[in-house]
């Protein structure tokens, strides 16, 4: 699943590419993406001009005006701007916006578990569940170290499965929690409400840290991640311990291990990530 970084980057590319056009016709092959049906979009968005494109956690806002498309990604969603219609089509096309100047936004969606859902500009958080529960952004303005520490001392879960959660902190998924774990000399299966004041501090910084470092590196592309513009990220050359199980750690040279935490493959060392307590 893209997580924040990536997200991000999809964001900077498709603002760079569609804002200022303006939607001729919707079309799709697989109604269910769209909440409330394709006729629903067809009728709100033709004719209205793309004036901008935020982000909030793992979710895209597609802006226009006073509508806005909440888009998230899931496991596999991915934009593409065609040229042309008559750009040949892709596998897994399952969403077009053809535009006035006769380009195409097409979204794709190989296990089609991607949704788009139409609200009034403003009133995100009450129309999508998820944004109306979504925890603070990970950057030092927003990120606030004293209210993550007591978000954690509430919870006996392991820290891993706590960081996961979109309601203590946006956009951190399965590769940037055993990142940040790492970083910070973590057990992922340390109960959240058992780490030092130290560990909280240390986690807090190597969560805003590494997933900046990601958008910086244009995101990781570990599996089938791509941008806007077809482009790969380079965070996965950067990466300490996701998806290297079986390697030495780069900090100690203990042989990676993978276990399961909370249904989630999980990666971490054993000599730098010792369970404490």
């Amino acid at each position: 699943m893209p997580e924040l970084p990536e997200v991000e980057n999809v964001r900077l590319g498709l603002t760079k590419l569609i804002v200022g056009k303006t939607v001729a016709q919707v079309g799709t092959d697989w109604e269910k993406i769209l909440v409330g049906g394709l006729a629903l979009f067809q009728t709100a968005l033709a004719g209205a001009t793309v004036t901008g494109i935020d982000r909030r956690g793992k979710y895209l806002l597609i802006r226009f005006g006073a509508l806005t498309i909440v888009s998230h990604l899931r496991m596999e969603g991915k934009y593409q701007l065609a040229p042309t219609v008559d750009t040949p089509k892709p596998r897994f096309l399952h969403v077009w916006f053809t535009f006035t100047d006769g380009s195409q936004l097409r979204y794709l969606d190989m296990r089609k578990f991607g949704r788009m859902q139409l609200v009034t500009t403003g009133e995100e958080t009450k129309a999508v569940a998820g944004l109306a529960k979504m925890g603070p952004e990970p950057t030092a303005a927003t990120f606030d170290l004293k209210a993550f520490k007591a978000a954690l001392a509430k919870r006996k879960a392991p820290i891993k499965s706590v960081i996961l959660d979109q309601t203590v902190v946006a956009g951190v998924g399965n590769i940037y929690a055993d990142e940040t774990l790492w970083l910070a000399r973590i057990n992922p299966e340390q109960p959240a409400n058992t780490l030092s004041a130290r560990a909280v501090k240390a986690l807090h910084d190597a969560i805003i840290a590494e997933l900046q470092k990601a958008i910086t590196l244009g995101g990781t592309s570990v599996h089938s991640f791509v941008d806007a513009d077809g482009h790969r990220g380079a965070m996965q050359d950067q990466l300490h311990v996701y998806d290297r199980e079986g390697t030495p750690c780069d900090r100690c040279g203990t042989t990676i291990v993978k276990i399961k935490v909370g249904q989630r493959g999980t990666h971490y060392c054993p000599h730098c990530q010792p369970k404490r307590g």
